[in-house]
């Protein structure tokens, strides 16, 4: 079972949250089958929990065989969670959902 924060990256990429991180992943998974098909397998149903978990596999897959990657991936990830927001929903929502960084106020619905 791979980290958290490999499963957390992996449902960002599914989602196409994540730009800058899925050109880093995808280059890397560019020589290797079943990663190649794992990322686009997860981007194609980013609801699917199943696909967003064999992704994050390939991942920890690759972060074992490539420190650099590694490194790229998590500071890229850090970056990304430091100065942007990713909002997932993983659930059905049967009323309101509200999601957001900054409010500076009230909100109505």
């Amino acid at each position: 079972m791979p980290e958290p924060i490999l499963t957390a990256i992996a449902t960002a990429l599914a989602g196409k949250a994540a730009a800058g991180l899925y050109q880093l992943v995808k280059d890397r998974f560019a020589e290797r089958r079943a990663a190649r098909e794992a990322l686009e397998a997860a981007t194609q149903a980013p609801d699917d929990p199943a696909a967003v978990a064999v992704l994050a596999d390939r991942l920890a897959e690759a972060e074992r065989d490539d420190p650099e990657f590694r490194e790229a991936l998590r500071s890229g990830w850090a970056e990304l969670a430091s100065g942007g927001v990713v909002n997932q929903v993983h659930s059905s929502v049967t009323g309101k959902l509200v999601q957001a960084r900054d409010i500076h106020g009230n909100i109505t619905l």
